[in-house]
């Protein structure tokens, strides 16, 4: 399916393939990355520890910090020494917490540019600038009225506590075929860049196959430098001359890098039984593709792979019998040293909690608490302690007992 979006024509895509004899699916470390070209940058591996032992969660709770939001989808900081956060509510409203009170008036209130009907359509993502201090920018990605994905930028007032709704600036508009898979997930990398996971227009099963189709921008990690010209340039390492980083994906529900080494998870949502996280260690490539749809999770789907192609395998995933819906999260790195480098995520419907983390005897996953809510999103404080938003309206923070 062409690609149907405002801001700029994308360009012919390479046709070359990677020399291999037969698809194949590689686990995402850096020796098997950096085999994709030779002409990439080098990978910065990541600590891996000898040995890694989980917490006993029975000593730790979701502690209740807040209620009585509006359907919470999104929680983050602006980085910016106040100690706030700020939680994006679905109908169009963002929200600030600090010190555990619920200021009165919203930051920001742009319900009259959302389109929030459908289930899985709202305001769903924020990120802010890693200059934000002194720029005040912040960015937003929402379903518009008109159904599709948007993406712009907006400025904070001389009032931190308080946008400026006429700031708005238009960056990108992606054009949805389905109500559904909205994607949503906004961040910064290590990098400067904005990074934006896209999901793949709706439906069921990728009808027009748009996580592999490389001229959509639906299914896909876009990358932006906003800072060379506005509304944003496209970095000149972009595998492709356009703003697709990777591809391959169904529906990613939140990404983040960890803070400290840079690595990014993705949590992708399945079709009908597999829920999947995936990495990329800091410093990878890009150009790497995800599988979706001829994966869902490290299953076959549908279709078979060109030959040649490599597909990135998740990390980790659960079937549907523990869950339907998968949270991306964070991975920890406050005040409880027990818990550092532990990646959290959850399912929105089981309300589970895993932790994950590398060691160098692979990938380990636990099961470690239930949330007591549908969570629709983690958070992470500028201290680096964990959140959980959930849909009926409170956010949970991580705590000792």
């Amino acid at each position: 399916m062409a690609c149907l979006f405002t801001s700029q024509t994308i360009p012919p895509v390479p046709t070359s393939k990677p020399a291999a004899a037969i698809a194949t699916v590689i686990q995402p470390t850096a020796e098997s990355i950096s085999e994709i070209s030779a002409t990439k940058p080098p990978i910065i591996p990541s600590p891996i520890p000898k040995v890694v032992t989980f917490p006993n969660p029975d000593n730790y709770f979701w502690e209740t910090i807040i209620t009585g939001l509006d359907r919470p989808v999104e929680l983050r900081n602006a980085n910016d020494g106040t100690g706030r956060l700020f939680v994006l509510e679905k109908e169009g409203r963002i929200q600030i917490i600090k010190d555990g009170f619920l200021f009165p008036e919203p930051f920001l209130d742009i319900v009259s540019l959302v389109g929030s009907s459908s289930n899985e359509q709202g305001l769903l993502g924020l990120a802010f600038h890693p200059s934000y201090v002194g720029n005040g920018y912040f960015y937003l990605y929402y379903t518009n009225n008109q159904g599709h994905a948007q993406i712009d930028r907006f400025t904070v007032t001389v009032d931190p506590d308080v946008a400026d709704d006429g700031s708005r600036l238009p960056m990108l508009t992606i054009n949805q075929p389905f109500p559904n898979h909205n994607g949503g997930a906004l961040a910064f990398g290590p990098d400067g860049y904005l990074y934006i996971g896209v999901g793949d227009g709706g439906s069921a099963a990728d009808p027009f196959n748009n996580g592999q189709d490389l001229d959509t921008l639906l299914g896909k990690l876009l990358r932006l430098d906003v800072d060379s010209a506005e509304p944003y340039a496209i970095p000149p390492d972009n595998p492709f001359g356009n703003q697709i980083w990777a591809y391959g994906m169904r529906n990613p529900w939140r990404i983040s890098f960890d803070t400290f080494t840079g690595d990014l998870f993705i949590g992708d949502v399945g079709q009908g039984e597999w829920e999947e996280i995936d990495f990329l260690p800091a410093g990878s490539p890009g150009g790497l593709n995800f599988g979706w749809k001829y994966f869902e999770g490290a299953h076959p789907f549908s279709g078979t792979p060109p030959e040649g192609l490599q597909l990135v395998d998740p990390v980790a995933e659960y079937d549907h019998s523990q869950g339907c819906s998968v949270t991306g999260g964070y991975v920890y790195r406050g005040s409880m040293p027990e818990w550092n480098g532990i990646y959290f995520y959850g399912d929105y419907c089981t309300r589970t909690v895993w932790g994950l983390i590398h060691s160098e005897a692979g990938w380990q996953n636990l099961i470690l608490f239930g949330a007591g809510g549908n969570i629709t999103s983690f958070g992470q404080d500028e201290f680096g302690e964990i959140f959980i938003a959930t849909y009926g309206g409170q956010i949970l923070r991580l705590s000792p007992r």
